[in-house]
């Protein structure tokens, strides 16, 4: 069965278009016009996997199920991963599907479009750095969040019961995942601590390696501030300025010294697949698809989106990978998509401002265009409950209002029953 409009990647931007889309065309012709395709079974909102790393979410609680959100939102899903493109051909090929002991469930599938979405994300720029794919950690996806989760389960045991009183974990890059990490682990470990005896109790010591002059960036000097000083206040340790040049089992080394380390998060730099250039389209020097300012690729009737596309942005730079970046450009194609004979005009992209959760009831953040004026900065309990309302205004693209409204009392209520930290 051939697809009008195929979607590979059922990340925030993915998801959300299938879902406007199917919405749109309706319960007969969405299900036959839209195939999302996603090499997960289940969706979890991506700036989330910071707190399922920490142990502060259950994946398997809060992912929501690829095959229900398409019988909601009037698409269709099936499972698998892009591993061939031909453009030419309009004609892609889904990889095989192996269970767990290696044995084959899906043989390999090639499918045919009339027009190609790629929406397969990205993942961490290692910058070649000699190390860091063998001993650090990533988070690109809620597998990877998992195994963080497994190890640092494992670390917080053994040191609550071993002669060494002090777990050091160090996280490279300070950008938002790599701050909101540092605090969820802080927090985790101060509810963990409430739990044991004097003689079990152990510190951890929590340092950010930044290459940058300071940390977040992407954000306004003085949101940065607030936040180092929180962070600080909290105990992190803040390494800015600072280069790692090796990574080892058991440390760091940077051009400001060696920096101990039991577990190693990177969470620096973004870089597209290196799969991406072999499927015959325009990449740029980060492997990500060179689209022009409607979304559209080197190639006809393909477009690319969100983090795996290099889209035109303000002052001559590429639109930033945010979520907010790719929910905006969902809302374009899906104008486009639906109605390709009506030309929607260029995709412009609109800087809303950033938050950033510092744990607890705090957080950091700015507001574009806001009441006070084109850089607004809140702080404390409103940018927390900000923040709180992106994770679920996503929702409510995919769910509807009251479906949200039940999910989040839902996390609220079993947050207050089963604590914080989870350590199974």
């Amino acid at each position: 069965m051939q697809h009008d409009i195929v979607i590979i990647g059922g990340g925030a931007g993915g998801l959300e278009l299938a879902a406007r889309l199917g919405r749109r065309f309706g319960p007969r012709e969405g299900r036959r016009r839209v195939l999302l395709i996603d090499r997960s079974i289940f969706h979890l909102w991506k700036p989330s996997l910071h707190e399922v790393a920490a142990g502060s979410l259950d994946s398997h609680q809060e992912g929501l199920s690829y095959p229900v959100l398409a019988r909601r939102n009037h698409f269709s899903f099936a499972f698998g991963e892009l591993t061939g493109l031909d453009p030419a051909a309009k004609s892609l090929t889904l990889g095989e599907i192996r269970d767990e002991d290696g044995a084959v469930l899906v043989a390999p599938r090639t499918l045919t479009f009339q027009t190609l979405v790629l929406a397969i994300g990205s993942g961490s720029n290692l910058f070649n750095t000699p190390g860091a794919a063998e001993h650090a950690h990533l988070l690109e996806n809620v597998a990877d969040a998992e195994a963080f989760n497994k190890r640092l389960t494992s670390a917080f045991l053994s040191t609550a019961y071993s002669d060494e009183r002090t777990l050091n974990i160090a996280i490279v890059g300070a950008g938002a995942t790599g701050v909101e990490l540092s605090t969820e682990l802080i927090e985790g470990h101060d509810e963990l601590s409430a739990g044991l005896t004097p003689d079990q109790r152990f510190d951890l010591a929590v340092t950010i390696i930044e290459a940058a002059p300071r940390i977040l960036g992407g954000l306004p000097e003085r949101v940065s501030a607030k936040a180092a000083k929180a962070l600080e206040a909290k105990g992190v340790r803040l390494l800015t300025d600072a280069k790692v040049n090796a990574v080892h089992a058991d440390r760091l080394d940077t051009s400001k010294g060696e920096v101990p380390a039991d577990l190693i998060v990177w969470a620096a730099g973004v870089k597209a697949s290196d799969h991406n250039r072999d499927l015959g389209l325009t990449i740029g020097r980060l492997n990500q698809f060179i689209v022009d300012d409607r979304l559209r690729t080197s190639a006809p009737d393909i477009y690319a989106m969100g983090d795996c596309a290099e889209a035109p942005g303000p002052g001559g730079k590429p639109v930033p990978a945010r979520a907010q970046a790719a929910a905006q450009q969902a809302a374009y194609l899906a104008k486009a998509l639906a109605n390709p004979s009506r030309d929607p005009g260029p995709y412009v992209y609109q800087d809303r401002g950033s938050l950033v959760s510092l744990g607890g009831d705090k957080g950091v953040g700015s507001l574009m265009g806001g009441l006070g004026g084109p850089n607004f900065l809140i702080e404390g309990l409103i940018a927390k409950w900000a923040y709180m309302a992106l994770h679920l205004d996503h929702h409510r693209a995919i769910l509807g209002v009251s479906r949200t409204a039940i999910l989040a009392l839902s996390r609220l209520l079993h947050r207050r029953v089963s604590g914080r930290l989870k350590l199974h």
